[in-house]
């Protein structure tokens, strides 16, 4: 039986993890801890909270005695750290609490783990989830990223996951905690805060809305659903070598006006096929029999906007036997249908999203 503490597991790859976890290893017990900021939302884990394996704890990890609290309550003996602010154009704007979060946050959590374990002698683990976009950017004719890649961070979110990745390195090298590193590519799938490129562009059409599309959308972004991402952290959790990074992607590259392209298209046949949903949500586009694709605005491109990552999962592959079960027009179409019917959901954070846009 494993005792695991998920940091950040109410947002939206954690909240699947957990639930994910949950299932796959029914004797483990899972301990969240979230401060559930703004992309953090208790109601991500519904379906977890009958479970009588299942604790919620709502703290920050830069608490040093919640985390050692919580590390020794629990007797947690393996730490799946997800909890992160993640958003680039947040961290553009408001960089301060990406140092935060990613960079003291993380350094905490080490410390309470030295702590808790090595000092204790107790086996453990210390899985960091991390990103891409530590790597930089590829040309367009550049090779996937791979683990030996040089980092060279662009955004001030980058850099602080950067920072992030190193310092856990340096607590292996350093005091010997057994950690591992995975570097993710973008994710997709339910529960994704309303920010993102997917779940915008849906919710977005939904309500009838513009969809923004930074420059020409010629960006290229290597998509893995989340689902997925999930497998592929169990695999590194049971079998990864400790002190190794694996990178795990979906090795699916799509422009973002293609994938843009195929939400819309995707949700013009979905309108066809239910004739509830032109009830339901009538200012839609296909409700008004317009093509979505005609709700598209091109806007100026963000500063520092990278222009393609890719990530080489062979890694994972050769040593774990991972492969990916979600093709990306199948996972946007399920995707698509999860927030089609569940408004509820999304409804109230979006409309918060878009108060902080207009200054509310």
């Amino acid at each position: 039986m494993t005792d695991l503490l998920v940091t950040g597991g109410a947002g939206f790859i954690g909240s699947n993890f957990v639930a994910y976890w949950l299932d796959a290893h029914p004797e483990d017990r899972v301990v969240v801890l979230d401060a559930l900021t703004y992309a953090g939302n208790r109601a991500n884990l519904e379906a977890c909270e009958g479970n009588s394996n299942f604790t919620f704890v709502e703290g920050d990890i830069c608490d040093f005695d919640t985390v050692g609290r919580l590390l020794t309550e629990h007797g947690i003996d393996t730490i799946v750290h997800f909890a992160a602010e993640t958003h680039v154009d947040r961290s553009i704007d408001a960089p301060d609490a990406f140092i935060q979060t990613n960079v003291v946050g993380t350094h905490t959590l080490l410390r309470a783990a030295k702590v808790a374990w090595l000092d204790q002698g107790q086996p453990h683990r210390f899985h960091h989830v991390s990103t891409d976009e530590v790597y930089g950017a590829l040309g367009p004719d550049d090779p996937p990223f791979t683990e030996a890649t040089a980092y060279a961070p662009n955004s001030p979110y980058a850099a602080s996951k950067a920072a992030s990745d190193h310092l856990v390195r340096a607590y292996h090298r350093t005091y010997g905690l057994a950690v591992t590193t995975s570097n993710c590519s973008n994710n997709y799938g339910p529960y994704q805060f309303p920010e993102k490129l997917i779940p915008s562009t849906i919710v977005n059409l939904l309500l009838g809305r513009p969809v923004p599309v930074y420059g020409a959308g010629e960006q290229i972004r290597d998509w893995l659903h989340v689902d997925d991402h999930c497998r592929a952290l169990d695999l590194v959790l049971s079998a990864g070598r400790v002190g190794e990074t694996y990178n795990i992607g979906g090795e699916a590259e799509w422009r973002n006006i293609d994938l843009v392209h195929a939400i819309c298209d995707a949700l013009d046949r979905l309108f066809e096929e239910r004739s509830d949903l032109a009830r339901a949500y009538p200012l839609c586009p296909p409700a008004r029999g317009i093509p979505s694709r005609q709700a598209i605005r091109f806007v100026e491109d963000r500063p520092g906007h990278d222009f393609r990552y890719a990530l080489q999962a062979g890694k994972l592959a050769r040593e774990l036997g991972f492969e990916t079960s979600h093709a990306v027009e199948g996972g946007i179409a399920a995707t698509l249908l999860w927030y089609v019917d569940n408004q509820d959901w999304w409804q109230g954070i979006h409309a918060r999203i878009h108060d902080e846009d207009d200054g509310g």
